[in-house]
Order: structure tokens, then C-alpha cells, then sequence
């Protein structure tokens, strides 16, 4: 499993007025998608979200989305160093996600790049 990055979770209440500041920090362009209800903006190590709080609320529960170049392998890895695979793998707009415990009750959401 070879983790790739990490990506900066930012909850704000306007998603086109955020995107502008964003894309001047990261020096490029946002990719916009929803998922759930919520607007999401990413750009570059910055994930952008805004929508209804019901759906923050569990969002802001997941400390921080880790690229990994394959989910699957990265599920075998968690499991067997006891960690438990809450949701997925899924397909998302932006490759396969997992969602994850740790052994101390930390959540993170996994992620790669594959179609």
C-alpha cells in the first residue's frame, strides 16, 4: 500500500465564493461534483464542501482523505493491522473510496485514482 498524499477537508457556506481563493492558493483549477446532497470542490490538496448540515455533520466525522494508489490492497493492509472498513470500496466522480476506523477510533476515508 503506498499512500500518495493527504487531502485538506474545508467546510464552508459558499462553495463559488470559496473556489476563487482555492484555486489562487493551489495554483489551478477546481474539479466540482456533488455527492449526497453536498457540493464538493477539489482543488488541488483542498477538498471544498458545502451543502446542508444533516450531511456535514457526517462528513466532518472523517479526519482527513489519504490517496493511496489501490483501494482494495489498502482494505487488505487496514484489516490485518485491525483497523475496520466502515463503507465501501465505492466508485466515486473522483476514483474508489473507502471509509475506515483506526484501532483508536479515528475515521479516514481512503482514496485512489482508478475509473
Amino acid at each position: 500500500m503506498d499512500i500518495l498524499g493527504a487531502t485538506l477537508r474545508v467546510y464552508v457556506d459558499d462553495l463559488d465564493k470559496a473556489i476563487p481563493f482555492y484555486e489562487g492558493l493551489a495554483g489551478g483549477p477546481a474539479m466540482r461534483f456533488e455527492r449526497g446532497g453536498v457540493e464538493v470542490a477539489a482543488v488541488g490538496c483542498f477538498l471544498l464542501m458545502s451543502g446542508p448540515e444533516s450531511q456535514l455533520e457526517v462528513l466532518r466525522k472523517v479526519t482527513a482523505t489519504i490517496a493511496v494508489t489501490d483501494v482494495e490492497e489498502t482494505q487488505r493492509v487496514l484489516t490485518s493491522l485491525g483497523a475496520d472498513v466502515i463503507a465501501g470500496p465505492v466508485p466515486t466522480p473522483a476514483g474508489r473510496n473507502l471509509i475506515a476506523r483506526h484501532p483508536d477510533g479515528a475515521i479516514y476515508e481512503y482514496v485512489d485514482r482508478r475509473a
